[in-house]
């Protein structure tokens, strides 16, 4: 298979959550077929959704080139999350690690286990700040043929709360 670029988004906001999205970062440039290529800096946001309680979350996004098929890449992201400790209970719930695909090349996924682009990735300042470090020009087509342009698309979230934290390093 042809190498694929894939944003990945991180998040976590149980124990040490920093540490923990750090880690995994590392983790990610450990996958098989797959190599890291940037990473965005740190940010802080508060749970969001219905029925998110606990800390402020620590986020992140990666930018990877993978030659792993989306289904094969979201296993190994599920492995990473499982061996984080993430155990998937009620929708919204803490968690020690979450990682989602973003965007994979320019595919469209629709399916029980994977959707690309991620349905909600619009509708969050955590994953469009993080990803606009990374990737400022990007633009991608929704499931509907639709082309999105990232910087256009942060204005749409400007009013959620994102706290810069620093570098990953």
């Amino acid at each position: 298979m042809t190498q694929v670029t894939a944003y990945i988004g991180l998040g976590a906001n149980m124990g040490d959550a920093r540490s923990t999205v750090l880690c995994a970062i590392d983790a990610l440039a450990k996958i098989p077929h797959t190599q890291l290529q940037a990473q965005s800096r740190l940010y802080a946001s508060a749970p969001m959704g219905e029925n998110a309680t606990g800390e402020h979350y620590v986020n992140a996004v990666v930018q990877l080139r993978t030659r792993l098929p989306a289904h094969d890449l979201l296993n190994e992201l599920h492995r990473i999350e499982r061996a984080f400790g993430r155990e998937r209970s009620v929708r919204n719930a803490p968690r020690t690690l979450d990682l989602d695909i973003l965007l994979y090349g320019d595919v469209c996924i629709e399916d029980e286990a994977l959707s690309i682009p991620h349905p909600r990735m619009v509708e969050r300042a955590f994953v469009l700040r993080p990803l606009f470090d990374i990737a400022p020009e990007l633009s991608w087509h929704n499931a509907h043929g639709q082309k999105i342009n990232l910087a256009s698309q942060l204005k749409h979230v400007a009013q959620q709360e994102i706290q810069l934290l620093g570098t990953t390093a």
